[in-house]
């Protein structure tokens, strides 16, 4: 029978308060990356209310449109543009907007401080199958003047200059995960209360996992010494587990130990993933949390970006991995 005190205990944490309290550790802390960080959380429950609905309101399926990837466009990438648009021009935090859904750069308030670059929402064709999607997003503070025109030294900044980057992971229950170089912290949703509640502190990726993640679907298309890294995993009895989701494949190769591998093809010579807006953020929160990301070259956090819309490969997860496959792949 539960006591008196089991019924009291406290549910934890809200996101709101965590970021409140972490204020002081936030580098230019005047309050307006705590406010830019809310705004997130703000249109990620809108956008999980959307998703848990979205049978019921006819936003499965394709839009008709393609986005500016060449990708059929749906409907709730979308809705997911439109709800985080809207949050952070509302928010008024934000200067500029890079969107895997647009073509060009969105100005939004000139006197903001800060540029966020995002995925609204990755892996949305498994929506019809109730396969776990997510929100990627980037935050960096512009290099020009507030009041003036954003510039193309605001937008093209490497991963190593963002401030701030997480996830927000819509699966079995919903998670945002940021990080503002000061480690990394996960908030589950309670949807009966509608807050993010810390539930997930310090997360830490382990050195060696027992995981490989990548398309096997591409193996004849796949280099011989990726080849070999991948029977190397075999042979070692590691498990291959692919969803199809990156945000999903990422977060559980970060709880759990592993590598998530996406190399260039022929068809993708640049790699497929998208710089700016997906591999950078991981990137800063995988290496927060003890783990490494490559191009197969060099770190994902030190290239610079020559467009925003840049593709690359992706080689991403626990240090040990990473190293042994880069290694094997050289």
């Amino acid at each position: 029978m539960a006591s008196s005190t089991d019924l009291g205990k406290p549910v934890g944490v809200t996101l709101d308060r965590f970021i409140k309290r972490k204020q002081d550790s936030f580098p230019y802390a005047t309050g307006e990356l705590s406010q830019l960080l809310r705004d997130i959380g703000l249109a990620a429950k809108i956008l999980n209310r959307e998703i848990t609905r979205s049978g019921l309101l006819d936003l499965e399926g394709a839009f008709g449109t393609q986005n500016v990837q060449g990708e059929a466009q749906q409907k709730l990438d979308v809705v997911a543009n439109i709800r985080f648009k809207r949050a952070l021009t509302n928010g008024g935090q934000v200067c500029a907007l890079i969107s895997e859904e647009e073509q060009e750069v969105i100005t939004i308030n000139p006197d903001a401080s800060y540029l966020v670059a995002m995925d609204p929402l990755d892996g949305s064709s498994n929506i019809d199958v109730n396969v776990s999607i997510g929100t990627i997003f980037s935050i960096y503070r512009r290099k020009s003047e507030k009041g003036s025109q954003v510039t193309k030294e605001d937008v093209l900044q490497p991963g190593s200059a963002q401030v701030a980057a997480g996830y927000v992971l819509y699966g079995s229950s919903t998670i945002l995960v940021y990080t503002t170089g000061r480690g990394v912290y996960g908030f589950t949703h309670g949807p009966t209360i509608g807050e993010f509640f810390l539930s997930h502190p310090n997360i830490q990726c382990i050195p060696d996992g027992k995981i490989y993640s990548i398309n096997d679907g591409y193996w004849d298309q796949m280099s011989g010494k990726l080849h070999s890294f991948i029977e190397n995993c075999r042979s070692k009895k590691l498990t291959s587990r692919y969803i199809g989701s990156l945000v999903a494949d990422v977060h559980r190769n970060l709880l759990k130990g592993g590598i998530y591998i996406y190399p260039p093809f022929p068809k993708y010579p640049n790699g497929k993933l998208r710089l700016m807006y997906e591999a950078n953020a991981l990137a800063m929160i995988v290496e927060q949390s003890g783990g490494k990301a490559s191009d197969g070259k060099q770190r994902i956090l030190d290239i610079q970006p020559e467009d925003f819309h840049q593709r690359t490969p992706l080689f991403i997860g626990s240090a040990n991995l990473v190293d042994k496959c880069l290694e094997m792949i050289s």
